[in-house]
């Protein structure tokens, strides 16, 4: 199934969509000066609105600091919980009410690559594709992270 993936993220847009699959949009608020870690943007919830087939749905990215969970993203859909986690350097696990469906790859540039559980709904996939391309995939473990920031303030 093709999934196309239209980000700006110096315009803070994204908009998935494809035949069969609702159309997904997530827009950051106009003004707001986006960060340069994130593709769309920001992780501030405040800032993001989140559409799918041109409902209104609930998204919390967590800060995304030193631990891999703070770079989640939870939405709700319909009363339906997903969750975008990462679980290595690359990849992110998407999960439907916990239950895994996924692993997604993405390195910010509006491309990402899916390994579905089975066969995903057009929700799952359309989503799913939409939170990788808006905020990446994968994060370092926090042990590297911190030795990283140790490095820096270091002389």
């Amino acid at each position: 199934m093709y999934v196309q993936i239209d980000l700006d993220g110096p315009a803070g847009t994204l908009r998935v969509s494809g035949h069969g699959l609702p159309t997904v949009e997530l827009v950051r608020a106009p003004g707001a000066a986006p960060d340069a870690h994130t593709p769309i943007g920001t992780r501030k919830p405040a800032l993001l609105a989140l559409s799918v087939d041109g409902e209104a749905a609930v998204i919390r990215p967590a800060r995304g600091r030193l631990l891999r969970r703070s770079y989640r993203v939870d939405v709700r859909v319909e009363g339906v919980r997903y969750r975008l986690v990462p679980c290595g350097y690359v990849d992110s696990r998407f999960t439907r009410d916990r239950r895994r469906i996924g692993t997604l790859t993405s390195s910010g540039d509006g491309k990402v690559i899916d390994e579905w559980d089975g066969d995903p709904t057009p929700h799952d996939r359309a989503l799913g594709t939409a939170l990788a391309a808006a905020f990446g995939t994968g994060a370092s473990p926090w042990w590297e992270t911190l030795a990283d920031v140790v490095g820096e303030l270091t002389p």
